[in-house]
């Protein structure tokens, strides 16, 4: 599938990584939390960002991982991105380079975020990667974890500089994330942002979403995403409620917890979705527990059973 078009839009998979007991690549069942999101319909996957835990990964793992995602997505016609955010350009690079011989769809890339990136060096430190690409369709994951945000004449500086630049993940404290800067950066590129902001950012022009929720029950999120694209907002504003009721719950029950974001994906894609992935974060960040499984899942039967996917026999 590599080479051919590709289109940012509706909710992408990001996938956690499983794990072994031993703490190794478990490539099996990996590939088969890969293969499920492909049948489930998902327009795309993608690993190596937060969820898939790059920060926390050997660039020998890295590349096995890599290898797993793209081989199993184009077996089942599915497009993959893969993420190649480090610490410096180097890293960046040699994670693209390896993406792009390996046959990635795409690339998706955050500034490096251990020391602030100074103003003059944001554009180089994108046209670097881009061109280790070889300018495949690249998407940058926006996050203030990176001790920094993006301008909107930061990204159009961007876009001049990376025509591959096509899709930008803006998470909360970012211009994206908001009403008038998603507005403006769709103009440039595909705004991707969370499920719960799809209300409010798909009227003006949120293209999708780098999703977890869509393998925890892939028929309801893309039914809802259905409705997004078609501006059936009284649909969309009342999953909204349930949604953020959702968070609320989670949030409540284990944010003392400290969990980290694969820590809650792997939790609901397990508890009442599709992947069969490890529960195991890689350390020193926190697991979930099979009784964390139990009370998620008995929490959505109560309060969100639509969350919990209609055939499932427990439901």
């Amino acid at each position: 599938m590599s080479g051919d078009s590709i289109l940012f839009s509706g909710p992408w998979a990001g996938l956690p990584v499983a794990w072994t007991d031993d703490d190794r690549f478990d490539e099996s069942t990996y590939r088969g939390d890969v293969k499920r999101c492909c049948l489930a319909g998902i327009p795309g996957v993608y690993t190596g960002g937060t969820t898939g835990e790059f920060y926390a990964m050997e660039l020998d793992e890295f590349r096995e991982v890599a290898r797993a995602t793209i081989e199993e997505c184009h077996a089942h016609n599915t497009p993959a991105m893969i993420g190649c955010s480090a610490t410096y350009t180097l890293g960046a690079v040699r994670r693209a380079r390896i993406a792009r011989e390996l046959g990635a769809d795409a690339i998706q890339i955050a500034l490096p975020y251990w020391m602030e990136v100074p103003d003059t060096e944001i554009v180089p430190f994108f046209e670097s990667v881009a061109i280790a690409a070889n300018d495949l369709p690249l998407s940058i994951y926006e996050t203030t974890r990176s001790k920094r945000t993006l301008t909107l004449d930061q990204h159009r500086a961007i876009k001049d500089a990376v025509p591959s630049y096509e899709m930008v993940k803006a998470n909360v404290g970012t211009i994206g994330a908001t009403p008038e800067g998603c507005a403006a950066l769709s103009e440039l590129v595909s705004v991707f942002v969370g499920e719960a902001r799809w209300a409010e950012l798909g009227r003006v022009g949120a293209a999708g979403s780098c999703s977890a929720m869509v393998y925890w029950n892939p028929k309801f999120i893309l039914d809802l995403w259905s409705h997004v694209e078609n501006q059936n907002w009284t649909e969309v504003d009342a999953v909204h409620v349930r949604i953020v009721s959702l968070h609320k719950f989670l949030f409540q029950q284990f944010g003392y917890r400290e969990f980290t974001d694969t820590a809650y994906d792997r939790l609901g894609g397990i508890a009442l979705g599709i992947l069969q992935t490890s529960l195991r974060s890689r350390g020193p960040y926190p697991s979930v527990t099979t009784e964390d499984v139990k009370t998620l899942r008995a929490w959505c039967q109560a309060h969100f059973p639509e969350m919990i996917p209609i055939d499932d026999p427990n439901r």
